[in-house]
């Protein structure tokens, strides 16, 4: 999914590689509160129940194995999808048919690898519309915070439809996720699968990196415009990609988690190599039209690679299935 650049700009989303589940309260802009609807939930819970605490430590009581789930959250869909739960989703999130619809929040791959159509879209933006979630008749909510807090509030207090929020700021919050939707399921034995493979892939990279001779500068930038570029600050899941990675990120000491880094700025830091996102809408020649961009030396040496904006930005296994190897290879390419 693409992040919203605070320029407006298309980007995509983004660990401090402290081994612990924190805390991390983002809330999404253009998400409006639903105080004012108020609807009769449609559907009914199966009878057995479950009480569990979501990454926003949230207290939620929830279904067991329903039948109907809506998923507001690419990275949420790519959990599912592993699991073998692709069945039990009817909803998934989506913007206005003039803001992209279902190609906002989905790349094609996505869409046709997990079968999703514009008759699922629930609105989360420019504004979030209840009544398509309503209409989905969902058991349960799993959702990030594409949508804000506050909305999800008023769904679970109006609607009467638990939500759960999953929103994990670090790597290894992916694996309790993982865990968190088996439980909710009833299937174990996968979400125990699945954690095995990225449990590898992590152990992996922290060999491959840590046997590297050097951490090479990197600029990893996730969007551009005529004032610089977009970059992982500190406490993002890109930032601690690039540091499992065995690379050193420019914008590791930024004062924010997003930071626009100017050209000038970049000039002065003078990165090894630079990786940029590609996807919706964004590539090479996007960031080629970037201020400055021929006079950065890793341009003019050579050193600039395009990637998967997904594999950088959803926190998901995905990211580190294949965003992890994709950032060895090319910070590490005699070593992997």
């Amino acid at each position: 999914m693409a992040l919203k650049a605070p320029s407006g700009t298309s980007a995509a989303r983004t660990v401090s590689l402290t081994w612990v589940i924190v805390l991390l309260l983002v809330v999404g802009g253009g998400a409006v509160a639903v105080s004012a609807v108020a609807f009769s939930p449609r559907s009914s819970a199966p009878p057995h129940s479950l009480q569990l605490t979501d990454d926003l430590g949230r207290s939620v009581t929830v279904p067991s194995d329903p039948a109907r789930v809506v998923a507001l959250s690419p990275s949420i869909m790519d959990i599912v999808y592993r699991l073998g739960l692709r069945s039990h989703v009817v909803g998934v999130d989506c913007y206005a048919a003039a803001d992209g619809g279902l190609f906002e929040d989905y790349s094609s791959d996505q869409i046709a690898l997990w079968n999703l159509s514009s008759s699922m879209c629930v609105q989360v933006g420019p504004e979030f519309v209840p009544e398509m979630l309503v209409n989905a008749t969902p058991q349960l909510v799993l959702a990030s915070t594409i949508v804000s807090v506050a909305a999800v509030e008023e769904i679970t207090n109006q609607l009467g439809i638990p939500v759960v929020m999953l929103q994990p700021p670090t790597l290894s919050g992916v694996l309790y996720d993982d865990n968190l939707i088996g439980e909710i399921f009833g299937d174990q034995p996968a979400a125990d699968a699945l954690n095995a493979q990225l449990s590898s892939e992590l152990f992996n990279a922290t060999n491959v990196s840590g046997n590297s001779f050097d951490d090479p500068t990197v600029l990893v930038t996730y969007s551009v415009d005529a004032n610089g570029y977009w970059t992982f600050g500190p406490g993002t899941f890109g930032e601690s990609l690039i540091e499992i990675a065995g690379g050193t990120s420019i914008g590791a000491n930024a004062t924010s988690p997003y930071p626009e880094l100017s050209s000038a700025q970049v000039l002065l830091d003078d990165p090894q190599i630079v990786i940029y996102g590609v996807g919706f809408g964004l590539n090479e020649s996007t960031y080629a039209g970037g201020p400055d961009w021929s006079d950065l030396g890793a341009v003019q040496s050579g050193n600039v690679s395009g990637i998967n904006s997904n594999w950088l930005t959803e926190p998901d296994p995905t990211m580190i299935l294949d965003g992890i190897p994709a950032l060895l290879e090319l910070l590490h390419p005699v070593a992997v």
